[in-house]
């Protein structure tokens, strides 16, 4: 791989702690959700918002690259991510699931579709969960 940027963050007291990036770009305190069990501490984050932000913005970003690559316009991308963490269905631990909404307004649903495909193959995120994380796109009006 040829590098183009890394990005460091600490994460300390897990789930009820707090993460900090190297650069100070973010830091965040984490709570785990009343949903999960846990406190739901107000202006607090969880690792699935986190990657749910990451996600939809980098897919973004991929969507701006391969529409780029087909000479395709595209005035605004919209990504919304749900990223679902659940107990693995045989008990041993947890797994997580995305549903990916995209809104491409002015392109066509066949052109819409395309990119979204065309995009999933090189968003890095979804290159680096693909055969393990299940995820969705959808095309949204």
């Amino acid at each position: 791989m040829k590098k183009l940027f890394t990005a460091t963050s600490t994460a300390a007291g897990g789930r009820n702690g707090h993460a900090q990036a190297s650069d100070n770009s973010v830091s965040v305190d984490l709570s785990v959700p009343k949903a999960m069990g846990g406190p739901g501490k107000p202006n607090t984050t969880t690792p699935e918002h986190l990657f749910a932000s990451g996600y939809a913005a980098c897919y973004g970003s991929a969507l701006d690259y391969v529409a780029k690559l087909q000479k395709k316009h595209i005035e605004t991308v919209e990504v919304t991510a749900d990223v679902t963490v659940g107990q693995r269905d045989d008990g041993s631990g947890f797994e997580l699931e995305v549903a990916m909404r995209v809104r491409l307004p002015g392109v066509s649903k066949a052109d819409g579709q395309a990119l979204i495909e065309a995009a999933h193959k090189v968003c890095p995120y979804s290159y680096a969960i693909r055969n393990n994380v299940p995820v969705t796109t959808t095309l949204v009006d």
